[in-house]
């Protein structure tokens, strides 16, 4: 059995990114379904769960992507830096999606409906796809093939 990350890494720093990269990831869904569900009902609440959520995710993505700017761009070079690296900017790409729509949640009633979800299903889609190249990023086709 493979580390999934390099020896040079802080395990500290490790096991805090593995802790809270999954928080904003499921309050980034939730944020998604709350707009769905708030632009067939047009209640009230579910735009304003959304708009909490969008902020909550955001503040828990704060801490995991520090981490993440460390590994890539401070850490030392390996062969699956160029997946990281590239696993990191859709992660940025996503959580620039989630703060330009928690600014149109941050609108009145209705007028954030098409925008508010369109900007969820990037966000989302963003950062599965981040976390789809980091799997394979973890993944070795060598170790595998000799087994």
């Amino acid at each position: 059995m493979t580390p999934t990350s390099p020896r040079y890494r802080s395990r500290l720093a490790t096991s805090l990114f593995d802790l809270l990269n999954p928080i904003p990831y499921g309050l980034f869904v939730g944020t998604l379904i709350f707009d769905i569900i708030y632009a067939i009902t047009e209640n009230v609440f579910w735009a304003k769960g959304a708009a909490w959520l969008v902020t909550v995710g955001l503040i828990f993505a704060i801490i995991p992507r520090f981490i993440n700017l460390g590994h890539v761009w401070f850490g030392y070079r390996y062969a699956g830096k160029n997946r990281e690296s590239l696993a990191f900017w859709l992660n940025l790409l996503g959580i620039v999606a989630a703060i330009v729509n928690a600014f149109v949640h941050s609108r009145d009633a209705y007028a954030q409906v098409p925008l508010s979800v369109i900007l969820s299903v990037i966000t989302v889609a963003l950062l599965i796809l981040a976390q789809i190249v980091l799997a394979f990023d973890k993944f070795d086709f060598k170790e595998t093939a000799r087994e």
